[in-house]
């Protein structure tokens, strides 16, 4: 693994897919997801079903799949759709791990989910 995959000290990056099971998209983009994930150091994964954690989304409204939220420690990265194409997911990992993703304009859903997951970590 290379330096610019390693996540700077104290943050602890991590990527929520929101998905639904019955989404045949989600279904085969995890095993994407798993596989370029698995190419990061310290970078959390979770999976969150829309239907099933409906309560953990708060006002967040997902439309289209894949949506994601990559933060750290509460913080948004990034929070919205992704082509699900490897080398995209890859750039937006990379990015985030050296640090050099600052936190964009989103959805106020996103940042209250974000907040959420990090107390739940």
């Amino acid at each position: 693994m290379s330096e610019a995959e390693k996540s700077p000290a104290g943050r602890q990056l991590q990527l929520a897919c929101l998905c639904a099971a019955w989404c045949r998209l989600c279904v085969g983009y995890a095993a994407t997801i798993e596989r370029v994930i698995a190419e990061f150091e310290g970078i959390e994964l979770r999976w969150i079903d829309i239907e099933d954690e409906a309560a953990l989304l708060g006002d967040l409204d997902v439309e289209t799949f894949p949506t994601l939220l990559l933060h750290a420690n509460g913080e948004v990265l990034f929070g919205g759709v992704i082509e699900p194409q490897p080398q995209r997911l890859r750039r937006l990992l990379a990015s985030a791990a050296c640090g050099n993703l600052s936190q964009p304009a989103v959805d106020a859903g996103f940042v209250a989910l974000a907040q959420r997951l990090a107390v739940q970590r």
